[in-house]
């Protein structure tokens, strides 16, 4: 249940406003990945010393503190501030971590990064994250910490500080803590529970083996071979600290013992004692009983290398010991498109979880937030769900049934394992999930006569998947021995197949008779997904994956059901994003804060200025622009006499290349800065700075600003009472919805991530529903759901009346989501009008050949061809390659004449892309007023 608004603390809330705009700060500006910071941060490289090899050779960590100068949050009376130290994944190196450190260190921490041990400048050899070696390195980066005069003491000896990273980087931090109980507070992200589990996973939860020890795992042959590869690649680069004596060529950076387990259990697919042995060791899973350092652990959904099952096992291990915990599941992880993690993913909620447990401020509580993907068959976005703690589940058990009924089907494993069953590529995830989209991935991930197939009947009603589904499974094989992967499928209700993040569940069986069966409870792959009502779930169970080791000689098994059904697992959570209202999505939407500081100031002063004549002709025209210009004092002029209009009902993009002159000109729109010359007119009334007539204008210029310690909420409430409007023309719930914070609307902004301030944004900038809405860039930081979904946004606020303009470098995204177009380029305008009109291509043909295509101009155009009234006017070749063709010919006169000339013709088109008008407008080598004849046609050209 919302809790009502207070009326006292919304007037506090509205002079705190009020005095944040005065002061001109904007406290989350310093948290964003790489941005610019509003502190000044002073980096300082180090050469640090630590313990040596076996060998007895002496090594130095490459390492560089980046410290803020004065003006930082965070320092106590004697100047000196927590620590946070950052840890980079394997095959990485401090550089990796310097944007993010400067934003660390920005918002008022001493930020510690350094390269580990076998990689990059440092020296030594890798360990993988011994006890012994990597994770002793990181005590003594704490003990240098300590000698410092401006890092905070708990005593003497002892900094206050927190440990942050991803994979390689995040077992580190997990790891540290557990061996040093210096370390305050962690965030460990897409890492391991136990090394042995993730390269070697086993997920039969009973029945693998004779007895009480489970049997060894299934060798993630091609993550283990791309892991391995990076460290001895490594070692062949002659400038790197491998150069050192004692570095075996054919081992890398490797350690020679880590090596040497490698090569045994790569070459027989099966770990010995002695590498589980080695594995566990460099895993948190035997010491989460030494961790009391609160944590927050991150995890991706995009991840074969270390599933959620992993940051399950960490997570459920810590809360059983008291120690605090908090959960994130994010739409990322290994298998991403980008190998690094985001502000929103990492940086935000770290410092957001450091902040309340170094330095005392708001608690971002213990939730459980994670990203359920959009379906894949189109019916629901993607949204963010929010549960009060990790861990407490429901279930339902779903029945099943195989192609024949509950009866047995067998499988062939075929000899050397080919061809094997092909549902993940190692950090290609993406691809194959495509594929699986569209039912190829389906062909290719369930093989005929190598799986066996278990379905649900179709739901009633929607399911959402949350945690691991559970079946029971018989097995006979004809070895000892078996090897199986068993996969939850999506089916749509028209039978198109898709696998939720192309995951598996390896299950190796020993200690078999042949012939006789063996009850196995398997634990189906972690994940979060929905399955729709009319959808159901299927189970394939296959004997073979292109992604993993699988036994070489020809065996046969036959597969049953030997439980009731699924076991499928849900968790009680509300909708934080992609709900209701005009449309669902995370996006930057908000007013500058000097609008609402000249809103703000003129309120507390009780002045009010004199409303400027209206002009007649223009009442009803939302945003009427005139010969506007802005020049700088070296005389450059960013904005050179651009003239355009927004009508009622029109998404209008401001389309150009950077340093066009979009952002100039969005900021003269709302008197952020002085035009010298022109004009602008919002529904007949001049634009000034601090104009009545922008009460009606919402905009985002440089981003949203908010009170850290406030909530999302009472932000709104702030900025709203700050503007002196009537509470209740606010449309607060109307916005809230846009936005879909949920519960996290009551939570202080402090904690939220970077999508959630976007989200923040929207409600701001959509209380009392402007009539006019300006926005500068508003895709940047959205992921391809979130843009798509931006556009439904867009396109419904403008009905009914309103105007929405949006400046943006995507020239893809204004033809997807602009319904009008304005074409600047350095500081003029060069074209604008319909998109619909200026992609048209009605007498302009676009061609695609095979080879040069100066021939098909040549064809055309030349003796024998078709040039001249009445037939081809002009031909020549687009940037693209491809061959546009202007005048009255036919096409299939065209055609003809290519292939009569000996030209191939790969394919015909009669309509282009905004990109080729834009190019064919300001394309390199090409005057900037310059447009071709169809551009011309479909617009207002401007020369």
């Amino acid at each position: 249940m919302r809790r009502p608004a207070r009326p006292r603390r919304a007037v506090l809330a509205a002079a705190l406003a009020a005095a944040l705009v005065v002061a001109g700060a904007g406290a989350a500006a310093v948290t964003g990945l790489g941005g610019e910071d509003a502190v000044a941060v002073d980096e300082q490289e180090l050469e640090v010393s630590v313990g040596p090899e076996p060998s007895g050779e002496r090594v130095s960590l490459d390492v560089s503190v980046f410290a803020p100068e004065e003006g930082a949050p965070g320092a106590d009376d004697e100047g000196r501030r927590a620590a946070v130290l950052l840890a980079h994944g394997f095959g990485g190196s401090k550089d990796d971590l310097a944007a993010q450190a400067r934003s660390v260190a920005a918002a008022g921490y001493v930020v510690l990064t350094w390269t580990a041990r076998g990689f990059g400048d440092s020296g030594g050899l890798i360990h993988l994250d011994s006890p012994d070696y990597e994770v002793a390195d990181a005590s003594r980066l704490l003990d240098l910490l300590a000698e410092r005069d401006d890092v905070l003491l708990d005593a003497p000896g002892d900094p206050r500080a927190g440990i942050a990273g991803g994979s390689y980087g995040g077992a580190l931090a997990l790891m540290a803590a557990a061996y040093d109980d210096r370390v305050d507070a962690i965030v460990p992200a897409i890492t391991w529970h136990d090394l042995s589990q993730g390269l070697f996973p086993q997920r039969a939860v009973s029945g693998s083996a004779v007895g009480k020890t489970p049997a060894p795992g299934v060798l993630k042959q091609r993550w283990a071979s791309l892991f391995f590869a990076s460290g001895l690649a490594a070692g062949l680069d002659p400038s790197a600290a491998s150069a050192a004596p004692g570095v075996d060529p054919q081992c890398g950076r490797f350690a020679p013992r880590v090596c040497r387990l490698y090569d045994e259990a790569a070459t027989t697919g099966r770990p010995d004692e002695a590498v589980l042995r080695l594995l566990r060791r460099s895993s948190p899973a035997p010491v989460l009983d030494r961790i009391a350092a609160p944590t927050l652990l991150v995890q991706g959904l995009q991840d074969s290398l270390f599933g959620l099952d992993q940051a399950d096992a960490t997570a459920r291990g810590l809360a059983a010991e008291g120690t605090p915990v908090a959960v994130r599941w994010i739409d990322g992880g290994h298998d991403a498109s980008g190998t690094a993690l985001s502000a929103d993913d990492l940086v935000d909620p770290a410092l957001a979880w450091f902040d309340h447990h170094l330095r005392g401020g708001p608690d971002p509580g213990e939730a459980f937030d994670l990203s359920l993907p959009a379906s894949p068959f189109g019916e629901e976005e993607a949204e963010q769900l929010t549960a009060p703690a990790y861990g407490e589940e429901t279930t339902t058990t779903l029945p099943l049934a195989g192609a024949r009924g509950d009866g047995p089907q067998p499988l062939l494993s075929p000899p050397g394992g080919e061809p094997a069953a092909l549902t993940s590529l190692p950090g290609t995830g993406p691809l194959l999930g495509a594929a699986g989209s569209t039912g190829a991935g389906y062909a290719l991930g369930a093989l005929p006569g190598e799986s066996a197939v278990f379905d649900t009947p179709a739901l009633d009603e929607p399911l959402t998947v949350v945690g691991s589904p559970r079946v029971r499974l018989s097995v006979v094989s004809s070895t000892t021995d078996a090897t199986l992967f068993a996969s939850a499928w999506v089916v749509s209700a028209d039978g198109a197949a898709t696998l939720p993040r192309q995951l598996v569940s390896p299950v190796r069986l020993e200690g078999l008779t042949p012939g006789r069966p063996r009850e196995v409870e398997v634990a189906l792959p972690t994940s979060a997904y929905r399955v729709e009502a009319g959808q159901s779930l299927r189970v394939v169970v296959s004997s073979t994956d292109a992604a993993y080791a699988v036994p070489e000689d020809r065996r046969t098994y036959v597969v049953s059901l030997a439980g009731d059904g699924v076991v499928v697992p849900s968790v009680d959570a509300e909708r934080a994003a992609g709900t209701g209202g005009l449309a669902p999505t995370p996006l930057v939407v908000a007013v500058g804060l000097l609008l609402l500081g000249a809103a703000a100031l003129a309120l507390l002063a009780g002045r009010r200025r004199r409303e400027a004549p209206v002009v007649a002709e223009l009442a009803d025209v939302p945003l009427a622009v005139d010969g506007l210009v802005k020049q700088y004092s070296n005389g450059f002029r960013a904005v050179d006499g651009t003239s355009w209009r927004a009508e009622r009902g029109q998404v209008v993009g401001l389309l150009g290349p950077n340093g066009a002159g979009k952002t100039t000109t969005m900021r003269m729109l709302v008197g952020l800065i002085r035009a010298d010359g022109g004009t602008v007119h919002v529904l007949g009334h001049p634009v000034t700075a601090g104009a009545p007539v922008l009460a009606r204008v919402g905009a985002l210029i440089e981003g949203p600003g908010f009170l850290p310690h406030l909530s999302g909420r009472d932000n709104l409430l702030a900025y709203w009472a700050a503007t002196g409007n009537d509470p209740a023309t606010a449309h607060l719930e109307e916005a809230l919805a846009i936005a879909d914070l949920g519960v996290a609307a009551e939570r202080p902004v402090r904690s939220y991530s970077q999508g959630m301030r976007q989200r923040l944004g929207i409600a701001q900038a959509m209380l009392g529903l402007p009539e006019l809405l300006l926005l500068d860039e508003p895709t940047n930081g959205l992921d391809p759901p979130q843009i798509r979904n931006l556009r439904g946004v867009l396109a419904r606020y403008a009905t009914g009346g309103r105007t929405v303009v949006v400046s943006s470098h995507l020239l893809s995204e204004v033809e997807q989501t602009c319904s009008h177009v304005v074409v600047m380029h350095r500081g003029r305008v060069v074209l604008e009008g319909a998109v619909a009109d200026l992609v048209d291509r009605s007498g302009s043909t676009l061609v695609t050949v095979e080879g040069d295509p100066a021939r098909a101009v040549e064809a055309l155009t030349g003796p024998g061809g078709l040039g001249g009234p009445g037939g081809v006017e002009q031909a020549v070749v687009e940037p693209d390659g491809r061959v546009r063709v202007a005048g009255t010919a036919p096409r299939p006169a065209l055609v003809a004449r290519l292939v009569e000339a000996g030209v191939p013709v790969a394919a015909v088109d009669g309509r282009r892309h905004l990109e080729e008008v834009f190019m064919s407008l300001v394309g390199e080598g090409q005057p900037a007023q310059v447009a071709d004849a169809d551009a011309a046609d479909a617009g207002t050209v401007r020369r």
